[in-house]
Order: structure tokens, then sequence, then C-alpha cells
């Protein structure tokens, strides 16, 4: 699929549809013009039918949707009908959001036409593997950078409800993500520029302002540090933490699209943050 003309690639994330007051946000969401494009990069909700709930609000609005999970969506939270846990939950979800005709992980990657030309619009899968361990400094290994984190009194709620099921650990599944994604990435055509979009950060210079470091270690992986410009991306997008921004590195933008909470967008002077412009311009211009 592709699309031009006066459209729009916009994205947003962090959803959260779980608080009435974001559920009331996805229900008001509106494109700019016909023909805009939405991307959804991750943590629409926790429960199963909230998931689908939001996704069919917005594909009825918008020419076309792309979703991607984020850790909430890979949940397995009590009270949730569907129990399915790790890459059988992943493969549901993918099934069922599918199924609404919204593009997913798993899908060809669409190519945007815009002024500028083509460009793959890359959702992606990836996970983490505790590999940013600059806020757990001295800690070698997840097992130590995990131990010295919880002494911090940070631990993430996936380790309580984020299984990675048949795999042993998140980083494995992590790993097997990225080497997959990998191989996707590197048989697009090499003239072909990308937007790569991700829940999780590809590359840790975003968690330098966390303001508690060590759950950098929830927050992306190694692996991908080099993506934005190995896979000729113009724009990298991303959420998770709840950081609204756009920052730039190697002359690529990168754009963190989160909603977030109400307790945090409440906070704002602005209030809630809307789905950002993508591919809006060149270093130094607004979205």
């Amino acid at each position: 699929m592709t699309a031009g003309g006066g459209a729009s690639l916009l994205a947003i994330s962090d959803l959260h549809v779980g608080y009435e007051a974001n559920r009331e946000i996805v229900d008001r969401m509106r494109p700019e013009a016909d023909g805009d494009w939405l991307l959804v990069a991750g943590d629409v909700g926790e429960r199963f039918d909230d998931i689908l709930s939001a996704l069919t609000t917005l594909k009825r609005h918008f020419a076309e949707v792309l979703w991607l999970p984020g850790n909430h969506e890979l949940w397995t939270p009590p009270g949730d009908p569907v129990t399915l846990r790790g890459e059988a939950r992943y493969r549901r979800l993918v099934e069922a959001v599918r199924a609404l005709g919204v593009t997913t992980p798993e899908d060809p990657y669409p190519v945007w036409e815009g002024p500028d030309g083509p460009v793959a619009v890359c959702p992606l899968f990836l996970l983490y593997d505790y590999s940013w361990r600059d806020g757990t400094p001295g800690a070698t290994t997840k097992a130590e950078a995990l131990a010295q984190s919880d002494e911090l009194g940070v631990v993430c709620t996936d380790e309580m409800l984020l299984h990675p099921d048949p795999l042993p650990g998140i980083d494995d599944w992590c790993r097997a993500r990225v080497a997959a994604t990998r191989t996707r990435l590197e048989a697009l055509d090499p003239a072909l520029p990308t937007v790569l979009a991700n829940h999780w950060p590809l590359q840790r210079d975003p968690t330098a302002i966390l303001h508690y470091p060590s759950f950098a270690l929830w927050c992306g992986t190694e692996l991908t540090e080099d993506w934005h410009v190995r896979f000729r991306a113009t724009e990298v997008v991303y959420g998770h933490l709840h950081i609204p921004r756009v920052t730039w590195r190697d002359g690529v933008r990168f754009t963190e699209v989160s909603l977030g909470y109400p307790r945090e967008w409440g906070r704002r002077p602005a209030g809630p943050q809307g789905p950002r412009r993508i591919l809006a311009g060149r270093q130094g211009a607004r979205a």
C-alpha cells in the first residue's frame, strides 16, 4: 500500500486506554487530512479486548493504521480472559489485529509515497536484553544488574507479567527478534530509505534523562545501536519512556511519541500530546 498527496504519516504510542481519560482521547483522535496514516508504537493497553477496541476505533478514522507491541500488550494480566503467555500471546494479537485491517510487524513493510519520495515504514518488535547497564555501574551480568536495580527499589512490572515462553528469558526472545528483523531489513531495496518504529528506543541515548537510570535495563538492546545508519533511517519512532521529544543523531531524527499516563500529561502546560507528524522536515525543523 502507498500514500501521498496532502496526507501525513502520524505516530503515537503509550495510549494506555485502561485509563478512562486516555480512552476518551483515543475516541476523539482524528486525522489531520484524508489519507493520513497512523503508526501506533505500542502500549495501547494490557487487556486483550481493550487493545482491539482502541485499534478498531483508530482504524475507523485513519486511512491506514500500523501497530507494533509494547511491553504492556505482552503482559498476561490477572483477570484477562486471554491467558496466553509470551510468543503465543503475541501471535494471537497479530492474528486479531490483522483481522481489523491493521498492519503488524509480521506483515510486509508498507511504502509511504511522500513529497521526498518513497519510504519503507517498518513497524518492529524487538524487546530488550538488559544490556543497557549505565544505571547499574559495576554490574557485568544481567543477574548483577537486576540485583542492583532491585536494591535501588527499581523493578519493572515486566518481571512479573511479561513471560518469554517458550524461551527461557526476555533477553533470549529479544535476540531472536533482533536476528529475524535484521534479516527482513537487509532484504529491503538498498536504495529505499526507512522509518524505523519500535516501542523501545533503538539506541541508548534517550535513557540518559531517566529519573531512575537503572530502568534503562528494560528499555532496549545494544544490538540495535547502529540500525538508524545501517538501515537508512530518515526517522526513528519510539515510545516507552513517556518523555515525548525530538532528538538527533548522525543526522537522523529520533521522535518519542508517547501519550503516557494521565498523571504525566496532566502536568504538562500543553496537556496531552496527540499524534506527532513523522517525516516533518530536516534537522532543526519543528514538528
